[in-house]
């Protein structure tokens, strides 16, 4: 399955979030890839940042992710970082933005 999500980063801080994401922990990587990720992509427009991520099962991914110290401490930083977050709780599974129209 394919999720697209949208999140803004803080004007203030968009060196900061790119630096982050040049330095993703290794022990975080591999953790999103035992969760069944198998792509995530982040583009930034400005402020503006839309993720693609191709996994198994989105809700599921979350849930495995949400109870992990690496993540835990990762989205503690995000929330330093964005202005508007995508909830990383296995609740927040809904979140993903709704396909309008796709490539036949």
């Amino acid at each position: 399955m394919r999720v697209a999500l949208h999140t803004k980063v803080r004007a203030d801080l968009i060196d900061e979030y790119e630096a982050a994401h040049r330095e993703v922990p290794d022990e975080l990587v591999t953790a999103i890839r035992a969760a069944g990720a198998r792509q995530w992509t982040i583009w930034r427009s400005g402020t503006d940042l839309f993720h693609v991520i191709e996994c198994e099962d989105y809700a599921r991914m979350l849930a495995e992710l949400d109870k992990l110290p690496v993540n835990i401490g990762w989205q503690a930083r995000m929330d330093e970082l964005l202005d508007v977050a995508h909830d990383y709780s296995a609740e927040g599974a809904d979140a993903g933005l709704p396909v309008v129209w796709e490539l036949p």
